[in-house]
């Protein structure tokens, strides 16, 4: 048998252990916006590591820890793994068919929140490196991990931290914490991600709720004073209206337009998936469609709050009204220049009184396409899926991928065990074990080919 049969025939006849041991870490909420389990799942991840061998240490931070781990290989070369182990509020937990922090098996899935985004993630990485350390007794190159608790938060202490240990954290290439397959079952290469300012907008115009009877037509009203407000953000043109907001926006080159001409058409099936009947400005698919999709700036209300939503009628006019919104940004905008624009903005537009809250936020970053790691994680993907990964130059979502590519100078690559349905930021998130499987497959050939490059 060759190594690699060897690898598969062990992954193949130990896949239950290992989804035991991710519905074990699945059970323990983690929970960043509410600050819930956070040190409880580090020291979790922290003892899964150190059972394979690994160096680890879990490191204070200003926020949740971060859990460092690294295990010396054969090569010389470093591999960096990035994951994280927070999640996202399991809420509304009507919708859910199980319990959420209950791990489920139900026709080849397993059901729990964080089961995708990104606790799978984790344990298929520690599955492959499982398989490894059978067949090899040792790990093929250098592996390190870092593993932090506040990417569904915004990272907001990440970069610090990579700043301040960056000889720690000296690797040649990263495996960036999500990827997987497409609505084909195609694996997909993402290359890049979108930046993001989170903001929340506020404004009090009174200190108590009052009548609106009383105060309709001589009070000033919260909520009509937000909405005016971000009325002048963004128009029906769907255009964001402040100041200079494009001025450093790069556009698309024309081997990123030649990657999304490469892609398959997604109008229907993004029609299909989310129950729309069209798309904005007039797009109808095409490369157009999707090139708008991750190289144009958005300006998204995530929630609007204010006076009362409950049964029936409230006759009151709100004393405050909140928004929260999310500003996606490409190369090369920066949450800094967007926040300075908003401000200015909103004061020449007479609305001085509106708070701006900043939540959180990263630059647009993206690793070259044709980088030979790249091709090396494209390449090795073939075997297990049957079929070429394909490249694309961004995706739409964000994350903290800025700091490793430009302060760390890694080149970053996705590889993992997502599809679309995962349904990662919803009721009732899942994983196939059959792409869980893959995950790993593909992961020990990243290893073991990175580790034999010449």
């Amino acid at each position: 048998m060759t190594e690699l049969t060897k690898i598969d025939e062990y992954l193949n006849t130990h896949l239950d252990e290992s989804i035991a041991e991710l519905s074990r870490l699945c059970a323990q909420p983690s929970i960043a916006a509410q600050n819930l389990g956070l040190k409880e799942c580090a020291n979790l991840v922290s003892e899964m590591l150190t059972s394979r061998g690994f160096e680890v240490q879990v490191m204070d931070t200003n926020g949740a820890p971060v859990v460092y781990a690294e295990r010396k290989g054969i090569s010389t070369k470093t591999l960096l793994f990035y994951n994280h182990y927070d999640v996202q509020p399991p809420e509304p937990l009507e919708l859910w068919e199980s319990p959420p922090f209950e791990p489920t098996l139900r026709d080849g899935k397993l059901y729990a929140r964080g089961v995708s985004d990104d606790k799978g993630h984790i344990t298929s990485r520690l599955f492959a490196i499982d398989a490894l350390l059978e067949v090899f007794g040792d790990l093929p190159c250098n592996v390190k991990f870092i593993i932090e608790g506040e990417e569904e938060t915004s990272s907001i202490h990440l970069h610090d931290f990579i700043k301040e240990n960056r000889k720690l954290l000296a690797a040649d290439a990263c495996i960036w914490e999500f990827g997987g397959v497409d609505h084909r079952d195609i694996p997909i290469q993402y290359l890049g991600m979108r930046g993001i300012c989170y903001v929340e907008l506020s404004v009090t115009t009174a200190e108590i709720d009052v009548h609106s009877g009383l105060g309709g037509s001589i009070f000033p009203n919260a909520a009509w004073r937000l909405v005016w407000a971000l009325n002048t953000i963004k128009g029906p043109n769907e255009r964001i209206s402040i100041p200079g907001h494009y001025d450093t926006v790069i556009a698309p080159s024309k081997r990123d337009r030649q990657l999304m001409e490469a892609m398959p058409e997604v109008s229907d099936e993004y029609k299909s998936r989310y129950g729309i009947d069209s798309f904005l400005k007039g797009l109808t698919g095409g490369v157009e469609l999707r090139l708008a999709e991750v190289f144009e700036p958005t300006c998204t209300i995530c929630g609007l709050t204010s006076g009362y939503q409950g049964e029936g009628s409230k006759t009151v006019l709100p004393a405050r009204a909140s928004a929260k919104l999310d500003f996606r940004l490409v190369p090369n905008q920066t949450p800094e220049l967007v926040l300075a624009g908003l401000r200015k903005h909103l004061d020449n537009e007479g609305f001085q009184d509106i708070e701006i809250k900043y939540l959180g936020g990263e630059p647009a970053a993206r690793t070259d396409p044709d980088d030979p790691f790249v091709d090396l994680v494209v390449s090795t993907a073939e075997p297990v899926y049957g079929q070429p990964m394909q490249k694309i130059p961004m995706t739409g979502g964000s994350g903290p991928n800025h700091v490793f590519i430009h302060t760390l100078n890694l080149p970053v690559a996705t590889a993992g065990v997502s599809y679309p349905g995962t349904q990662g930021h919803a009721p009732n998130e899942n994983l196939r074990l059959d792409l869980y499987l893959k995950g790993a497959r593909h992961i020990a050939r990243i290893l073991w080919a990175y580790g034999n490059q010449d």
